[in-house]
């Protein structure tokens, strides 16, 4: 980071810190703008038309979910699922709609081994039996029924247009479909290669089928999805070619209403993904580790030494503890007592704990990926907001497309523990608590996120596999510092997660002093080529009455935001107590 940001960053802490510990704000007025901001300028304008017709973020959530999965194909859409957080003002509702994807019925613990029961190379993550059961088209329609103010087909109606009509592909659909070319199904291998080549940067690609599989779902509903003609051709497609899919599988699927995980941090309130997420948990012990630790120790380096040995151990326990709640006992209120805590925080010295030596021993190697999944943040005008983190999982998912459907289906089977201690294609390793067994949720990283406190709202999220729970982390971080929205989205950043044994690092995220000082330490560093992640976020400023949005510039999303008339009657809608600024706020600006 060069000098003048890092005086500018310095600077908004000291604003921060400089506000009194005893401040609160208790009155809350409706936002005087509203945001949208995506991973994909169309599902930008998607969410902003819906605003513009009287949607509300629910509505607003729903076409920028089903125009995310037209236009970025390769990191979401109906074939796949995600984590929806939706917090609505007038009765100050938290809630976590969990669309993850389940295993299917016939799935068994062995099915990815051979008979010495060794690992089959890529099975879990290419064509039909690498798929779980989508949820995301079950969303649509909980999301529009149960929080929206409009019809759900009138929120898909912008990406029935945009598959109907086509949309100017960008170089870098262009080259993500040459770079995994060789994985498409016959059927996607025609819509992604129509005519059998590429399509350049600018040429319009048209999705007649999926226009199709979404105005069955105008018309009918999810129910179109999952009991109709569209379910039995995805399930016929899907058994034809390997999968285990059945009728009944698709038919039984539902979405979940989840109460979010909760984290208090010296004054902010940080709302999150729950399990099947491991964002939650994680998040929550390591923060509990920085407070416990005093967090951060005067000296730069040393501060981001324990940072980064707070991810180890939390990584080392989300590998080892964590799964479907829904089906394992994870002990959840053990792992983050304060007495466990403490014993973490104990047991961080001045030099790197090796992960082999934590007790998980045998592990293979892998390396964390890059911008897999999306996300995208909305703020409406009465307050309302949604953070959603989406996922096909790898880049284009299983690569497998049910003829006459346009679904592109995930590969998340590969999010299980396809066999103990074997790395899945972020690098993270499970034991038997993300084991597969039938209509189980696969251990997830997906974090959505909200963080109310002193200055205001932060709503934020982002993908990357592996790295999405450190990512949100920093971006947190942040912004309790100070930082407006569009730093701390562009904050350069570094990754631990137990196995590999290995810092990774951005360009610019550490200095080479401090690369020296970590390596004396006892650390492993790797500076990455590929950005980390994509994120999107807002920032609801309460006290100066402003909105801000940012869009990851490692990415090309669109960040919107939009003022709103005052309307007659708008004014106060509820109270809310908010602690004070941290006073380590100038200290911690410049370790970030």
């Amino acid at each position: 980071m060069n000098r003048p940001i890092r005086r500018t960053l310095a600077a908004l802490a000291l604003l921060a810190a400089a506000v009194p510990a005893t401040a609160q704000v208790t009155e809350v007025y409706h936002p005087p703008a509203e945001a949208v901001a995506t991973a994909h300028p169309l599902a930008t304008e998607a969410g902003l038309e819906v605003l513009a017709a009287g949607g509300n973020a629910f509505d607003a959530a729903v076409a920028v979910t089903a125009a995310l999965g037209v236009v970025e194909p390769y990191g979401s859409g109906l074939g796949g699922g995600g984590f929806f957080l939706l917090h609505r003002e007038g009765d100050k509702l938290d809630l976590l709609v969990d669309a993850r994807e389940t295993a299917p019925g016939a799935a068994t613990g062995d099915m990815y081994l051979d008979r010495n029961g060794e690992p089959i190379a890529r099975l879990s993550r290419e064509g039909p039996l690498a798929a779980g059961i989508p949820g995301t088209a079950a969303a649509l329609q909980h999301l529009s029924e149960t929080f929206g103010e409009r019809a759900l087909a009138d929120n898909l109606a912008p990406a029935i247009r945009l598959a109907d009509e086509g949309f100017p592909v960008n170089a870098e659909l262009s080259a993500r479909i040459t770079a995994m070319a060789h994985r498409f199904s016959p059927a996607a291998q025609a819509v992604f290669m129509p005519g059998g080549e590429v399509p350049a940067s600018g040429e319009t690609l048209v999705q007649k089928d999926l226009a199709g599989t979404l105005r069955a779902m105008a018309e009918d509903g999810a129910e179109a999805f999952y009991e109709g003609a569209v379910a039995e051709k995805l399930q016929r497609g899907v058994f034809s070619d390997g999968g285990i899919w059945s009728l009944g599988d698709l038919a039984l699927y539902r979405v979940k209403e989840r109460a979010p995980a909760r984290i208090d941090y010296r004054g902010y309130r940080i709302t999150t993904a729950p399990l099947p997420s491991a964002g939650g948990v994680t998040l929550e012990q390591i923060f509990k580790i920085l407070e416990a630790r005093d967090w951060p120790p005067s000296d730069d380096t040393a501060a981001r030494h324990e940072l980064i040995e707070a991810m180890r151990f939390a990584y080392r326990d989300r590998a080892v503890y964590l799964g479907d709640a829904d089906f394992v006992d994870v002990p959840v209120a053990r792992i983050t007592s304060d007495d466990y805590i403490a014993d973490i925080a104990g047991r961080i010295g001045t030099r790197a704990t090796p992960s082999e030596s934590m007790e998980v021993a045998s592990m293979q190697e892998a390396r964390a990926k890059g911008r897999q999944t999306t996300h995208f943040s909305i703020l409406d005008r009465w307050g309302n907001r949604v953070s959603a983190t989406l996922s096909i999982n790898t880049w284009f998912g299983s690569g497998y497309m049910p003829p006459g459907t346009g679904v592109l289906l995930n590969n998340e089977m590969d999010d299980f523990a396809t066999a103990p201690l074997v790395p899945n294609a972020y690098g993270l390793v499970h034991t038997e608590a993300n084991s597969i067994a039938p209509h189980k949720r696969p251990l997830s990283s997906m974090s959505p996120t909200f963080v109310d406190g002193p200055r205001g709202v932060f709503i934020t999220g982002t993908p990357g596999g592996s790295r999405i729970i450190t990512m949100v982390l920093l971006s947190t971080l942040a912004h309790m510092n100070g930082l407006p929205a569009e730093l701390a989205v562009t904050a350069p950043r570094f990754h631990h997660q137990f196995l590999p044994d290995v810092v990774q690092f951005e360009s610019g995220a550490l200095t080479e002093p401090q690369r020296e000082k970590l390596r004396e330490r006892g650390h492993k560093l790797e500076e990455v080529t590929r950005d980390f992640g994509n994120m999107q976020a807002i920032h609801w400023d309460l006290r100066r009455g402003f909105v801000d949005a940012a869009s990851d510039p490692r990415g090309f999303g669109r960040a919107v935001v939009r003022e709103v008339p005052v309307e007659a009657g708008a004014g106060a809608v509820g109270f809310v107590e908010l602690g004070g600024a941290s006073s380590d706020a100038a200290r911690l600006a410049s370790l970030l």
